[in-house]
Order: structure tokens, then sequence, then C-alpha cells
């Protein structure tokens, strides 16, 4: 490479990290019309085009790249990103599995890939929960909570997924590990509080849905979700027997019945 295509191709990567696109995608073309072997440069403007939603445009720079550079990474993940988008979830997955083959069993995954990958599972279970194959939407959010433990969305998604197929034992575990993953994340504390509500655990769902208005004091669905609880528990305050008289032996019967 000449010596003004190494200013251009520095150049071009200082607009392209600070995402000035439009400036890094006129620099990087003026690269490749002095040399088309450098696989960084088909990265780069496949994210550009990718970013602007031409798929088509990005799959084949990312392939070009590639072909380039067949251990090159981040473009094959973002080659199998770019095949989940376009509905290629065959695809996607090969070029996942040659990731996994090449990165090899006693290598640490590096944690910029594990998020991608753990959002690549998460876009193909979206995919299989719009198809209504609740099933393998939970296998692919099973691997990507996997990956990533820590991401609360995540592991809400799957929650929810879990409870929409009436184990909510299962949804109680995965929006419990939510909110340890992030307790500011308000929709995973107000499902886990509607969760525990299911399961009997009133004092605790309630417990969970102030929680929810100290972290958002607006959140509708927590204020609104006590309402129901209180209304429920002023009813049947209302439908008890009267309290016996003083000294009197309380039967079965005159026991508060559980919110459940």
């Amino acid at each position: 490479m000449d010596e003004r295509a190494k200013q251009l191709l520095v150049l071009g990567r200082e607009h392209y990290d600070r995402r000035e696109y439009d400036r890094a995608e006129r620099v990087l073309r003026q690269v490749l019309e002095v040399t088309d072997r450098y696989a960084d440069v088909y990265n780069m403007l496949a994210v550009i085009l990718h970013d602007r939603g031409d798929f088509h445009a990005a799959e084949r720079n990312f392939e070009r790249a590639v072909e380039l550079n067949p251990n090159y990474t981040e473009a094959l993940l973002n080659l199998a990103v770019t095949y989940n988008d376009l509905g290629k979830y065959e695809a996607a997955r090969k070029v996942y599995a040659r990731i996994r083959r090449e990165d090899g069993p006693s290598k640490v995954m590096d944690p910029y890939v594990r998020g991608k990958i753990a959002n690549m599972h998460a876009d193909v279970a979206q995919a299989y929960a719009d198809a209504g194959n609740r099933d393998e939407a939970i296998e692919q959010l099973e691997k990507a909570v996997g990956l990533c433990p820590g991401f609360a969305d995540l592991q809400s998604r799957l929650g929810t997924l879990h409870r929409d197929a009436d184990n909510f034992i299962r949804a109680r575990v995965h929006y419990e590990a939510a909110r340890a993953a992030n307790p500011q994340f308000a929709p995973a504390r107000v499902l886990l509080g509607v969760t525990l509500l299911s399961l009997g655990e009133a004092d605790l769902a309630v417990a969970e849905w102030r929680d929810v208005l100290v972290i958002d004091p607006d959140n509708r669905s927590a204020k609104m979700y006590l309402r129901m609880v209180e209304a429920q528990r002023q009813a049947r305050a209302s439908k008890a027997p009267p309290a016996p008289d003083s000294g009197a032996r309380s039967g079965p019967d005159e026991r508060e019945e559980p919110l459940g």
C-alpha cells in the first residue's frame, strides 16, 4: 500500500471511531480504489452500511472481509448478526459454530464477543417466539444468558417466556437474576412481583412493587398492581366473620384466607 493509501486508512479509521460514518465511508472507498486487500476496510464499510439499514450491502462487505481474513472474529460476528437480520438463521448458526470452533474450548471468550453472540441468540429467540415456537425461543435465550448472565434484559425476557409457559418457578429464577444483575431495572422487578403473586407470595410481591416505586415513582404498573392487591385485601376483610368474643377460640373457618 502506498503512503497516500496508508494516510487515508488512518483518517478513515479516525472518522469511523468517532462514528462520523459519512466521512469515514468516503475515505474508506478511496482506500479501495488503491487496494482491495484489507479486511478491516470491508468490515468498517459493512458496519456503516448495516447501521444505515442496508443489510444486503453489509452482508457482501462482511463476506469479503471474512474471505480476506477467515480468522477475523469481529467480522465473523458481524456477518452472523447480519445473516440473522436477513432471516438467514441457518447461515448465522453456521458462522457462530465456526467462531466457537476457532475460539476453542480452552480459550476465555472476550466480553465483547460474548455480548455480541448473546444478542445474536436473543434475536434468534425473538424470531422463534414470533413464529410461535416458544421451546426454541427458550433454548436460544438460555444460551444467551449462559454467555452473559449479567444482562438483565435477557434474563427478564427469558423469565417472561417461562411465565408464558406457566412455569412460574423458572420465571422467578430469571426475574430474580435480572434484579441481581441490575436492581434499578424496574421492568423485571414489576414482572417478578406478578410472578410472586401467582406463586401465592403476595407480601413479597407487594414489597417488590413498593421497591419499584422507590426506583421509579411514576411506574404505572406497580401502582396498579398495588391498588389491585389492596382492593382484594379490603374486599376479603369486609367479608370476614365478626371477631370472636374475648377468650373464645377461633375455628379453622375464621382464619384469614391467604392472598394468592
